[in-house]
């Protein structure tokens, strides 16, 4: 089952879960990228390096999760797409907060929130990306 298939402000837990794992995943392949574009001195800092860009997307991903379902519910809007804004934008607060940076925070706030609340415009309406055009 994917997040699409659960209902919108319902299942909290597995909306939150399955934007863990996917933001985990990235997570991963990001932390591998950094590793090989610039190579650590010690097996331990590349390690390190690994683990903590894994949990912080890791975070992201379940504070993105939690955040929009629990939008969806207080607002009483399940299908809004100011819920996932709200859920882009707490993850981007998250980021600042991790890196230090109120500038960090505010600019990720409002592009992970704009980039969020797009991609749900965008499933509401059927956008595609790739594919055969639909005549």
């Amino acid at each position: 089952m994917g997040y699409w298939d659960l209902e919108e402000g319902k299942d909290c837990v597995g909306k939150t879960w399955i934007t863990t794992k996917i933001a985990t995943a990235i997570g991963l392949v990001g932390s591998a990228y950094h590793i090989v574009a610039f190579p650590p001195e010690t097996a331990v800092e590349a390690l390190t390096r690994a683990t903590s860009g894994t949990v912080t997307m890791a975070a992201m991903g379940a504070i993105f999760g939690m955040a929009t379902c629990l939008s969806a519910q207080a607002r009483d809007a399940p299908d809004s797409p100011t819920n996932y804004f709200i859920g882009g934008c707490a993850s981007g607060i998250f980021l600042g907060a991790r890196t230090h940076s109120a500038v960090t925070g505010t600019a990720a706030c409002f592009g992970l929130g704009t980039l969020a609340m797009f991609t749900k415009i965008g499933k509401m309406e059927g956008w595609r990306l790739t594919g055969p055009p639909k005549l």
